[in-house]
């Protein structure tokens, strides 16, 4: 009666995580979507808890330790962190994966074919999960490794190589589980070495895809789990995790008109010096002062955030900043880029986090037939995804890349401290275009510059 019970409270739960999961494809529904697959996990939890022979000691030493660490991290962590913080959590869920392989075959040396090749994938998937997320962590926070792409002679062949004496030493362990604990602690090692070395060679301009393809092989590591202990909840939470991080990390791809094997092998997002017809021009600055008069004026304005807004921890005074435009009259819109950020989702979080009213999101492919009727654009911490060459330069390596077509607005303003690249390490040309104004300086401190002069005028 009481695995009937758990059986169906498994049930619910599986369909609050995909009820949740859907409700996830609006920003609209984003928030009570993630309520709702959270008590379907808290009801997952409760229905295991009600196994029996379980050792509540450590459950509750677990338990506790977790909460402490979790309302730390939602307490400290910044916006600018929580690339990281994803990447880390990715991390656990691997970590976790391979404890419960290497713990299953500890103690059950002898098992189904079926256990025992779920056993070899949850240390393998879960061991390069561990390594690459807390790698993926270090480039983000540039914690004793560079961000910047980590390149040697052969490096290819050498992975290749790792793969594959894991995929013929996970055959050999399939077949004769008992006789090759060795060989499953040589699984061990290389599925750690090679988390490490499927990571370093990506730069930080493809972060987002790395995080998004991280979270899809936590997934499939938490799937192999689930079939190792027979739980079906594992099973199902680890299958819609894993197609939903595959699915996002094919959008993620699409977005930069790149294919995941160019994205994992390309080392793209090295400093680039691009050789060849030089950017002719010269950048034009204006003052926040003068830049008020002109949006004073807009009837039309988009704005296009990008990671340095989160830097700049401006996203509630650009908030305001809108809404002075709005009573000024003028039509209001935030454009997305799909990669902008350090993770899927960054910016949109970003500036859910200062309430932005989610109808004035718009994705790229919305916005850019409307940019030439756009008064001002206002390009802040934003680079890359706006840069004109990814559309006519085949010598760009963002050639291909669809971007938003800030340059198509009669007047483009780029918030940003220095003429410094982006994450791609090249120069973005529409910083010399005729209809572009440099506003140089913290975007905080700018936005800020701009909402005093329309509070000045409201007064007046």
């Amino acid at each position: 009666m009481n695995l009937v019970l758990i059986n169906i409270i498994y049930i619910v739960a599986s369909v609050l995580f995909i009820l949740g999961l859907k409700r996830m494809s609006s920003p609209v529904t984003a928030r009570n979507a993630n309520l709702m697959s959270a008590f379907g996990m808290l009801l997952a939890v409760v229905a295991t808890l009600m196994t029996a022979g379980l050792e509540f000691r450590w459950i509750v030493v677990g338990f506790i330790l977790g909460t402490i660490l979790g309302i730390i991290a939602a307490l400290r962590v910044a916006m600018t962190a929580m690339p990281q913080m994803v990447a880390l959590l990715n991390g656990s869920g691997g970590l976790a994966s391979f404890l419960v392989g290497w713990s299953s075959y500890h103690y059950q040396p002898t098992a189904s074919l079926l256990t025992t090749i779920s056993t070899f994938l949850a240390v393998f998937i879960g061991g390069v999960t561990f390594t690459g997320s807390v790698m993926a962590w270090a480039k983000l926070e540039e914690r004793g490794v560079s961000g910047k792409p980590i390149i040697f002679p052969g490096q290819n062949v050498l992975n290749s190589l790792i793969l594959l004496v894991l995929i013929l030493g996970g055959i050999i362990f399939s077949l004769h589980p008992a006789q090759n604990y060795s060989l499953f602690v040589l699984i061990m090692v290389l599925s750690l070495i090679f988390g490490v070395m499927v990571v370093i060679p990506i730069g930080g301009a493809d972060m987002p895809v790395v995080i998004s393809l991280l979270n899809s092989y936590s997934g499939m590591a938490g799937t192999a789990t689930g079939f190792v202990l027979l739980n079906s909840m594992l099973i199902v939470a680890g299958s819609l995790v894993g197609a939903s991080g595959i699915i996002l990390t094919q959008i993620m791809c699409k977005a930069m008109n790149r294919s995941l094997a160019n994205v994992l092998f390309s080392g793209f997002g090295k400093r680039i010096v691009k050789k060849g017809t030089e950017i002719k021009g010269e950048a034009k600055p204006i003052k926040p002062e003068d830049a008020y008069l002109i949006l004073e004026a807009a009837r039309s304005v988009v704005f296009v955030p990008g990671y340095g807004l989160a830097v700049a921890q401006a996203q509630h005074v650009l908030r305001e900043l809108g809404d002075f435009l709005e009573k000024n009259g003028a039509e209001v819109r935030y454009a997305i880029h799909p990669v902008a950020g350090r993770m899927p989702g960054h910016m949109n979080v970003l500036l859910a986090e200062a309430n932005v009213p989610y109808e004035q999101l718009v994705e790229m492919d919305s916005i850019n037939p409307l940019m030439e009727t756009v008064d001002v654009c206002m390009v802040i911490g934003a680079n890359d995804v706006v840069n004109p060459a990814a559309r006519h330069d085949q010598s760009s390596p963002i050639y291909g890349m669809p971007i938003i077509n800030a340059d198509k607005a009669k007047t483009v303003f780029i918030l940003k401290r220095s003429m410094a690249t982006g994450f791609a390490g090249i120069e973005n040309e529409l910083f010399y275009y005729e209809n572009t104004r440099m506003i140089f300086g913290d975007a905080k401190a700018t936005i800020q510059t701009l909402v005093a002069e329309f509070k000045q005028a409201a007064k007046t």
